[in-house]
């Protein structure tokens, strides 16, 4: 049996706009394989897809650097700089509901290349926008010869040890300077009449002219280049549907950066002649950048409903990802455009000898970097009809992570407000499952061509600095005090006294001070003091995960006094480490947690025949022991799985004590102390479905009780 360990909460997703990445996404699963009837009409496609990168660079590799029109590679980036580990990326595209939703990508045709019917073979963008408009792609061809004795026109006998397979390409040579180009229809085994031993007799899918010299296998190399220095190169391919490496197969499988058009796709692509001329594509065209048609509603999936067994679109993809602690969607409106990036171009010098008059040079024609504003995303936060659209839009992700629980939703209190909108707009929510933080930052990060600052959401870097805290120090100690890392200024100086009343609002505020921009606190949204700190909820949600997704196993057990004890054993050893990293209040085990999965906990009331485990649970202050406070934190997981014969399911409760920060911490020369305990406690309990055998329901429950001084 193994022991309960921690699981990892500081995985954050970003949801945004971006040049390029992965966007309508043909569906994968195990009845819908990877070969290229991925590219078929009928296959369905995913507008939206979550992506694991794991550093910067392999976010530029897959979703292009600083040269779009959106704040997403701006806040991947700032993640990273404060220490992020692992994120997800969300490419938001635009929802056209038709058939314009296949345009938008970059085509070329490989020529030259002999196909039935005259179809071209085009390779397409494996995703929109005008990055494609710079592919070029070679297809050559390498040879090498086989031994193999001509039965016919149209077969071939070769030793078993032969490395070939039905569908492969063969040139053969028929003497005189000759050469014809034939597909091996298929491969057959048979035993030799005048001896024990067998061969392989390869059947041609066209006779030759006359029986073979030499024959030779044909196998295919295919390069793609982006023209931004991203290459890729796949080797051994074959050229005939039949072939288990066909091209347009590997293609689909493997390739980040073309499909095969679908009108292809069944047909042997040979070469024009014998002479296996290589086939280019070297101008793709039709790419467009269609950010600007991008709108709010994009960022959400109207038809998922909460249940579903499959993710949705937008923010609607992440709804399956069950490492996912954090999310960020800078580009759910545009307050502002973003300044042009600066053109490559190279200047023109018009230093002379004498002193003249300053004039700016001329344009240089084909030079200039184009970017299309977010037409469709912008909101001024100023107005106060824009204002309600954003809030509407910020309160449709709040309710969807409070209706998820499995991740904290990090808003960004809107640019441009005075004290009071801050306040007002602060009213709006109430969660645990959210927060906020103000004001935006502006950085320069390394590789912006931009001149000027660029205005980023401060949840962004909050993202980043939450993982670095966790990754250092575990899940139980608050963001809060922390430097922000390779940012230069925030937008807004905060002065102390709206500080401190912004603070106990829940608004974690940035402040600019001697040593940088430092961000003072880690508050949820959430108006019950018992869910207060970020930490505390947090930690919460890390214990309900680690049961759920390792306790899974003892829905299927027999529940008897050795089940029960190996569970309170695993509890037991599982929150004795986490008091040991002071995750909870007490000096000793007895006063941090306690955990009860004996025969009261189970019989009392009946709950053994229910097949469900008693609640216990007790808060107090250890502080104050002012007054106990109990808040519902219920959860309902279902599962239907298959079972020999029906069991009472194991069932047990524990109870931790949490604190929250107890050390002072100093800001502005004044030091500020919160003492704080509260008390956890979640109770998981499996019921089997009465009058089944073969279904069972999961029930993880938590309460939490919380007093500040």
């Amino acid at each position: 049996m193994r022991a309960l360990t921690n699981v990892r909460m500081d995985v954050c997703a970003f949801v945004g706009v971006a040049p390029r990445g992965p966007a309508r996404v043909p569906v994968a699963g195990e009845d819908l394989t990877p070969d290229s009837s991925c590219v078929a009409p009928a296959r369905p496609r995913r507008r939206s897809t979550a992506v694991a990168v794991e550093s910067w660079d392999e976010y530029v590799r897959l979703y292009g650097a600083f040269e779009g029109a959106g704040l997403l590679p701006f806040a991947v980036a700032s993640f990273f700089d404060q220490g992020g580990r692992r994120a997800y990326v969300v490419r938001v595209v635009h929802d056209f509901g038709g058939p314009d939703d296949d345009t938008g990508a970059a085509a070329g045709e490989l020529a030259p290349l002999a196909v039935a019917g005259g179809v071209p073979v085009t390779l397409r963008a494996r995703n929109e926008g005008s990055w494609g408009n710079g592919l070029t792609a070679e297809l050559g061809y390498s040879t090498r010869p086989i031994v193999a004795e001509p039965l016919d026109t149209m077969r071939l006998a070769l030793a078993t040890d032969t490395d070939l397979t039905a569908g492969t390409v063969l040139r053969l040579q028929l003497g005189g300077g000759i050469a014809q180009v034939r597909v091996v229809a298929s491969l057959v085994s048979e035993g030799l009449a005048d001896r024990p031993a067998r061969r392989i007799v390869a059947t041609l899918a066209e006779p030759a002219s006359a029986p073979p010299v030499s024959v030779e296998v044909v196998e295919a190399t295919l390069t793609l280049d982006d023209g931004a220095g991203r290459l890729e190169r796949f080797e051994r391919l074959g050229l005939s549907p039949a072939h288990p490496r066909f091209v347009a197969d590997v293609l689909c499988a493997e390739s980040e950066l073309v499909y095969p058009d679908w009108a292809w796709v069944g047909r042997d692509i040979l070469p024009a002649d014998e002479t296996l001329p290589p086939a280019r594509a070297l101008a793709f065209a039709g790419g467009e950048d269609r950010a600007h048609l991008v709108t709010p509603d994009d960022f959400f999936d109207n038809a998922w409903t909460f249940g579903d067994e499959d993710p949705g679109s937008g923010v609607h993809a992440l709804v399956e990802l069950a490492d996912l602690s954090l999310v960020v969607v800078p580009d759910l409106y545009s307050p502002s455009a973003l300044e042009p990036a600066e053109s490559v171009a190279d200047v023109v010098s018009l230093a002379g000898p004498t002193f003249e008059r300053c004039e700016d040079p001329a344009p240089v024609p084909g030079q200039e970097v184009p970017q299309d504003p977010l037409d469709g995303l912008a909101l001024d936060p100023r107005l106060p009809s824009d204002r309600r659209r954003i809030v509407e839009l910020q309160q449709r992700l709040h309710d969807l992570a409070g209706l998820l629980r499995s991740w904290i939703v990090l808003l960004d209190v809107p640019p441009g407000l005075s004290q009071r909108q801050v306040l007002e707009w602060r009213a709006q929510f109430d969660s645990g499952f959210a927060a906020a933080y103000h004001p935006w930052l502006r950085v320069a990060p390394l590789g912006d061509r931009r001149r000027d600052l660029v205005d980023l959401n401060p949840s962004a870097t909050a993202a980043g600095i939450i993982a670095r805290r966790e990754l250092r120090f575990g899940v139980p100690f608050g963001p809060s005090n922390e430097l922000a890392l390779q940012v230069v200024d925030v937008t807004e100086r905060v002065s102390p006294a709206r500080h401190d009343e912004l603070h106990p609002q829940g608004v974690n505020v940035y402040l600019h001070e001697r040593d940088g921009i430092r961000l003072t606190a880690a508050r949820t949204l959430s108006r019950d003091p018992a869910w207060r700190q970020l930490s505390v909820r947090r930690l919460v949600t890390m214990l309900h995960r680690a049961l759920e997704q390792q306790m899974q196993w003892a829905v299927f057990e027999p529940n008897t006094p050795s089940l029960r004890a190996d569970i309170r054993h695993l509890l037991e050893n599982f929150l004795r480490r986490l008091a040991r990293a002071n995750a909870f209040a007490g000096a000793t085990d007895d006063q941090s947690f306690f955990v009860r999965c004996d025969d009261w906990a189970v019989d009392r009331g009946g709950r053994r025949g229910a097949g469900r485990a008693a609640r216990v649970h007790r808060a107090a202050d250890r502080a104050r022991r002012r007054r106990d406070a109990h808040r519902g934190d219920d959860r309902w997981l279902t599962r239907a799985r298959r079972s020999s014969a029906p069991s009472t399911s194991a069932c047990g409760s524990f109870a931790a004590r949490r604190a929250t920060p107890r050390a002072p911490q100093t800001r502005r020369g004044r030091a500020t102390t919160c003492r704080a305990a509260a008390t956890r406690s979640a109770t998981a309990a499996f019921r089997s479905v009465p009058g089944s055998a073969s279904r069972w329901t999961c029930r993880s429950t938590s309460k939490a009780g919380a007093t500040t001084a």
